[in-house]
Parts: C-alpha cells; structure tokens; sequence
C-alpha cells in the first residue's frame, strides 16, 4: 500500500500547489505577511495530507530552546520533508537556497513570493554578500532565516563537510543560531517518491552564542551537536568519533 498511497499524496500536492502558485504569482503586491499566510495554508494541506494518506507524524524535541525573537537556524538536511515541516515550528521564515528552485513553475513561484533567499552556489563571495545582505534584512524584520549547512540532501548515516556561509552569516550579524537534528531520511528518502509510514522527530537544542567567535568555531560547534544528536536519532547509523 506504500506506493498507491504516496502516488496519491504527491498527485494531491502538486494539485493544491498549482493555485497556490498562481496565486501567489499574480498578486505579488499583496503584505508580506498575507503572502506567509497563503503558503501557510499550503503547508498546514502538506502536512494533513502527510498525516492522514502517509502516515508520517512528527515530534518535536526541545521546544523549550526556541527563543522569543527570530534568529538564525542551521539544520540537518536529509529530505524533502524538513523544507515543509520547518516551516511549522518557526513562523515565518525564510530558507536561504539555490536560486534554481525559483524557476520551478508554481512551487518556485510560491517560493519567490515570500523572500526566499536564492543564491547563485557558483558566485563565491558574491554569494555570501548577497546571504548577509538579505538575512539580515529578514532578521531585522523578525524573520526567522533557515539554512542547511551541509548543502545538499544527505542520506542517514553519511556526513559531509559543512559549509562556511551559515557561519559567516551567523558571525557577521552577531546572531545566535539554533541547531536542528531530525531523521526525516529514515522515512522520507532522498529521491525516492515512495515513503514509509513512520514518525519522525525533530530536535532542536540549544542556541549557540556567535559573539566573538570565528567562522569556523561556529560551525565546529553546530557540527559537532547536529551529528551527535543523529546518533541518538538513528542509532546504529552513525559512527561514534574518534
């Protein structure tokens, strides 16, 4: 049943996200904020359908550590479903991306129409300008900004080197930032459209101060509490450090 399902719950998505888009499109002169509450109608549709045609719940763990005003997250990235689910636990915010994803008609447009940050990976510096520039602008504005630092989607169990930009984000604008561990990846594959019923939890620790520290301590730092939360997450996958 795990096919017909998910065949069904994309077939629904993808018809809920075309008004959405068009929408969102052709009244891009709407508040912001009405613009937010639209794709939050759209995300509170995913989520129903995730629940009730998938069987995929959510828990969330340290919701404690979420401070009142909007700061920086950095988040374990294993799936499609985190783009979606993160959005329910940090109102609003805006994901800092490829500017690719802004193309994709309807989706991408929907995207465009809330301010996510879409970055060209190639510009080098210019692309970290752009970052600091418009993360900053959206902290100002109490937006909470969300970004991946390993950079791409990673299966469970696999680690990569996590990118600078988050870091030099978080230190140049003096912002804490809020780590994020899940194990969306043991449910939601990467590439795959069939998903499994299952929870999945989320856990969110403790904010990191950035005051005075470089680059690369803040990124040490997230690392090293991201991946030692997946072992708690996904036991068995994750190798213990040397």
């Amino acid at each position: 049943m795990i096919l017909p399902r998910s065949f069904l719950f994309w077939l629904l998505v993808c018809l809920m996200t075309i008004p959405v888009g068009l929408v969102l499109a052709l009244f891009m002169c709407f508040p912001l904020r009405l613009r937010f509450f639209v794709v939050g109608c759209w995300r509170g549709g995913f989520l129903f359908l995730a629940r009730w045609i998938l069987g995929v719940r959510m828990v969330v763990k340290g919701s404690e550590n979420i401070p009142e005003r909007p700061i920086l997250v950095l988040s374990k990235h294993q799936s499609a479903w985190e783009t979606v689910a993160l959005q329910a636990i940090f109102r609003p915010l805006v994901f800092v991306l490829k500017k690719e994803l802004l193309r994709i008609p309807f989706f991408g447009w929907g995207l465009a129409a809330v301010r996510m940050i879409g970055i060209d990976r190639g510009a080098g510096r210019e692309a970290l300008k752009q970052m600091l520039k418009e993360g900053r602008d959206c902290l100002e504005q109490g937006i909470w900004v969300v970004v991946f630092p390993e950079g791409t989607r990673v299966l469970p169990g696999e680690r990569v080197r996590y990118k600078p930009g988050a870091a030099y984000l978080a230190t140049r604008t003096g912002t804490p930032v809020l780590p994020v561990a899940h194990n969306a990846g043991d449910i939601w594959p990467r590439k795959a459209l069939a998903i499994r019923p299952g929870t999945i939890t989320v856990s969110i620790g403790p904010p990191i101060e950035t005051r005075g520290l470089k680059d690369v301590q803040v990124s040490a730092a997230v690392e090293a509490w991201i991946e030692g939360e997946m072992r708690k997450l996904s036991p068995g996958k994750y190798p213990e450090p040397e």
